[in-house]
This record gives C-alpha cells, sequence and structure tokens, in this order.
C-alpha cells in the first residue's frame, strides 16, 4: 500500500503542503494545467529555499489581484468546473466542507453564509486544489501524520488579533493530537489542518514503511528557532502491520455532531451538499503496537508519586496507573505504570528517572484494539457536553459522555454532575 507520511515538526500549511507534492515529483505543468481550468489567471511557480540549514521547495501562487470574499457555493463552482478528475474535485470539496464547518460553529453562523476571508482568496484554493491532485498523481493511498504543532503568541486575521491557534484551527484540530510549541508564530494553519481533517486517520510515529522519495515543502517564513518545513515521506507500508485500513475504507474526518440529532444526508441541515461522505464506512476496530513502562516504588512519598504522575500525564502518554505491590522486606509499595507509543519512551523514562527514587524501567510492546471513535456532543436539558461516540465490532454505536464537559456545565448551572450524566444518557 503506498503510505504518505506527514512529519509536521514545524506545522502544516496549504502552501507547505503544495511545495512538498511538487518536491516529491510532481510536474508543474501538470499542476498548473489543472488549476488553471478552474482559475485561468493564476500560475504556480516553485524557488529552491534553504530554512535553518535544509534545502526545501517553496510553492509561489501567482494570482491577480482581487478584492472578492467567496462563499462555500463560490468555492465548490470553481472546482466542479475544473478539469480535475472526480476523486480529486470530491476530495477538494471536502476540505472545503470541513474549512466552513469550522467557521461556523466559530461565528455560530450557517456553512453557507459563511464569508471566507484568507481561504478563500485564490491562492489558498490553488494550494489545496494543488494539494489534491498531487496526491492523486502520486498514488498515495493511505495518509499517516505526526502529531501536530500550532506554535504560539499572536496572529492579525480579518476579524481582528487573535491567538495562536487561530479559532478555526482549533476547530478542525478537535480529535487530533497536538504538540507544544514556543515558536511565537502560527505554524498550523487552517488550510493545513483542514487536509489533515480530511486525510489523515492515524497519527503518531512513522509507521514501519519502505521509503521510496521524500518531498520537502518551505514555509514562507525562515524561522530563527527551527527549519520551517513539511516533510512528506512516501512509499510502501509494511503489509505485515494488521490495523491498516484499504484506501475504500477510508473517509475524511469530520467535525463533531450533536449525537441523537438529525442530519439529513442531502446537507440541508447546513444548506450545503455533504453526499461527499457518503464512502464507506472505515473498519469498527483496529490494532496497534504500544509500550508498556513499569517500575515498583516502596521509597517515595505520596506526594512525589502524584507529583510524578502529573508530569506523566503532561507528556500525552496513553495511560498511566498505579498498582498496590507488596516488595523486598515485605514493604508496601506501589507499581507506577505508563502506556504510550514507541517515540515517547524516552521522555517518559526521563522523567520516571528524575521525579522518583526508580533506578530501573522495564519495558515491553504490546498490542491493543481500539474501537472507531469519533467526538460529538449529547443533549441535556441544561445544554450540551462533549462526548464520544463509539462504534462496537457488530456495527452498533453507543456514545460515552466526557466528565470534564459534564462538570463544567454542572458547575455553569448549579446541579450536580450526577444529574448531568444521567439525563444525557437518555437524551435524544
Amino acid at each position: 500500500m503506498k503510505l504518505a507520511y506527514f512529519d509536521c515538526r514545524s506545522g502544516i500549511s496549504g502552501d507547505m503542503t503544495l511545495g512538498a507534492v511538487i518536491d516529491l515529483g510532481v510536474p508543474l505543468s501538470f499542476l498548473n494545467s489543472s488549476v488553471r481550468s478552474m482559475l485561468p489567471l493564476v500560475s504556480i511557480d516553485v524557488e529552491q529555499v534553504n530554512r535553518h540549514g535544509f534545502r526545501a521547495t517553496l510553492a509561489k501562487v501567482s494570482v491577480p489581484e482581487e478584492d472578492v470574499h467567496r462563499h462555500l457555493s463560490d468555492i465548490l463552482e470553481l472546482i466542479d468546473r475544473s478539469s480535475i478528475s472526480s476523486s480529486s474535485k470530491e476530495h477538494a470539496s471536502g476540505i472545503f466542507h470541513l474549512l466552513a464547518e469550522a467557521e461556523s460553529v466559530v461565528h455560530g453562523i450557517d456553512v453557507e453564509a459563511v464569508h471566507f476571508h484568507e481561504v478563500g482568496a485564490a491562492d489558498s484554493i490553488v494550494d489545496v486544489v494543488g494539494a489534491v491532485v498531487g496526491l492523486e498523481y502520486l498514488g498515495v493511498e493511505h495518509i499517516r501524520c505526526s502529531k501536530v504543532p500550532t506554535g504560539c503568541g499572536t496572529i492579525r486575521i480579518a476579524h481582528g488579533v487573535c491567538s495562536v491557534p487561530a479559532p478555526a484551527t482549533v476547530e478542525l484540530l478537535r480529535g487530533i493530537p497536538i504538540e507544544a510549541s514556543e515558536v511565537p508564530f502560527e505554524l498550523t494553519t487552517p488550510t493545513g489542518a483542514a487536509i489533515l481533517k480530511y486525510y489523515v486517520q492515524q497519527f503518531g510515529a512513522l509507521p514501519s514503511m519502505t521509503i521510496e522519495t521524500v518531498g520537502i515543502g518551505a514555509g514562507s517564513r525562515d524561522l530563527q528557532e527551527q527549519a520551517n518545513i513539511l516533510r512528506v515521506l512516501v512509499g510502501e507500508l509494511d503489509d505485515d502491520k494488521p490495523n491498516l485500513l484499504s484506501a475504500t475504507e477510508q473517509i475524511p474526518n469530520r467535525l463533531r455532531e450533536p449525537c441523537g440529532i438529525h442530519h439529513d444526508h442531502a446537507g440541508h441541515h447546513h444548506g450545503v451538499q455533504t453526499d461527499i461522505f457518503s464512502t464507506p464506512k472505515p473498519k469498527a476496530v483496529t490494532t496497534e503496537t504500544v509500550w508498556v513502562l513499569e517500575t515498583n516504588i516502596d521509597d517515595s512519598s505520596g506526594e512525589i508519586v502524584g507529583h510524578c504522575i502529573d508530569r506523566l500525564w503532561k507528556a500525552s502518554p496513553l495511560d498511566v496507573w498505579t498498582t498496590g505491590v507488596q516488595m523486598k522486606k515485605q514493604r508496601p509499595g506501589i507499581m507506577l505504570s505508563v502506556l504510550c507509543r514507541c517515540d515517547q519512551i524516552s521522555e517518559l523514562e526521563n522523567i520516571l528517572f528524575m521525579e522518583t527514587t526508580t533506578i530501573g524501567i522495564r519495558r515491553w510492546s504490546v498490542e491493543r484494539t481500539i474501537l472507531r471513535r469519533e467526538p460529538c456532543q449529547l443533549k441535556t436539558p441544561w445544554g450540551y457536553i462533549d462526548a464520544k461516540r463509539l462504534t462496537l465490532p457488530d456495527g452498533t454505536e453507543k456514545t460515552s459522555p466526557e466528565f470534564e464537559s459534564a462538570k463544567k456545565l454542572a458547575i455553569e448551572k448549579g446541579i450536580s454532575v450526577r444529574e448531568i450524566l444521567s439525563s444525557s444518557q437518555t437524551s435524544e
């Protein structure tokens, strides 16, 4: 299976993605022909640049000056009348649907009422469509991605100054693992986040694969702190991994919807067509290899262990737990266990050594089976709370409310968490 792995060490944007697919070998003439069938006066050029000592391809989109704020329907019409393949039209439209849904959540308006500003400009449209047709040209069947840093600080957008990540970016990154970054710059843009939201179903370390080509796309700014690049590795995924989804089983990731609220499959809830999401669902369960780190402690206070656990959780492991054990000389102790991904082992072991008295840590790999899940909301008499929609192996679904969201609503309304949870379980 042809895999593309997005190494987003410095985030992702539309132009970085376009630069990476060009660097992977997609002909510039092919890309220009594709986008000019949609916007005749635009052109894509490239420049080889240096980003913090690394070579990268900078995609430069030349567009005539325009003062246009497009709606979703305007962009979908441009895509529909282009000469790109039907599957590329579907994917490009799906990405802009996600962008529109994110903006509608941020501004509290209907999807079709959303006025695209930055992402509705011709260069952003070219970035998305160019990336989509480029990935199809390369024959990519499956996409995985690293954790996604967003940067920090503030930026100025059409609605004024706001914190990084921008509001629409936050909506698009729901359910996606992000990585802390102190770079005072918008590393991940709404366009980049939408591309990931649409295509990527698995986030984490570089999987077992045979690398064939590497594409490096440059960001527009040369950062002082690190190389502002997006690295995309393309090759064959190892066949012995049981957790893969076939190309026909992949579907675009969607923004969350309230559980139990009917959404017309024709798209009338949002006022736009959404039948591009009617592709077959992915498998209800997947398996993956993760790691267990474990150590026994009998000479640390409860406060010290609690502090260590707090630090471990901040490093975003999959799970942390303690077990009471009987140790040498009949001393009571605890076994501190951590479940994590391979690329997290070093950081988590350093925390264990630094914050406890342990002198040794056991570790081994394990296989785990995971139910397919997606974020949603449950309705209660006092408002909505966050939840997860889980799909069981037989295809049936169940929802699980998020305790922290229920607690927040309970505090706001002056009622018990128990009332929130009991009412949400039966609300439709």
